[in-house]
């Protein structure tokens, strides 16, 4: 299964100079932990719940009219949309990330991808299945 399968195509994206106060009400609002930074097409940082807290807030650095662009992580990992799930996963598990921007080969941004989109669409197990079920011993 590819990436695209499962990523989540419709990404908020805002400008590096968005207010701070805009960007956490996004989040609010939409129920993300991340929103990236796009200029002039191009991907150039995320914006965490994170990066307001400790960049903005817990530093002292915050003040009225702090940007995106003061609080963003410009380092990001992503992947590409036609990448192995089960590869993407492996690297966001050593990465120790929750989400990852999907990019074309191109790297035009094209989706999102988060732990929680991988493992909602997981293959289940059988809940109560007799070969899972071992007696509890004591």
């Amino acid at each position: 299964m590819l990436i695209r399968d499962v990523m989540t195509e419709q990404v908020l994206t805002v400008n590096p100079e968005a207010s701070i106060f805009d960007v956490a009400r996004l989040m609010r609002d939409e129920d993300i932990g991340a929103v990236p930074v796009a200029e002039n097409d191009r991907l150039i940082g995320m914006v965490t719940d994170r990066d307001i807290v400790v960049r903005a807030l817990a530093d002292r650095h915050f003040k009225f009219g702090t940007r995106a662009r003061a609080v963003m992580s410009e380092k990001m990992f992503y992947c590409f949309a036609d990448q192995e799930v089960d590869d993407v996963l492996e690297n966001m598990g050593e990465l120790q990330v929750r989400r990852m921007p999907v990019v074309d080969r191109d790297k035009r941004l094209v989706g999102i991808v988060t732990i929680r989109d991988l493992s909602d669409r997981a293959p289940r197990t059988k809940a109560g299945d007799s070969a899972t079920l071992r007696p509890v011993s004591h």
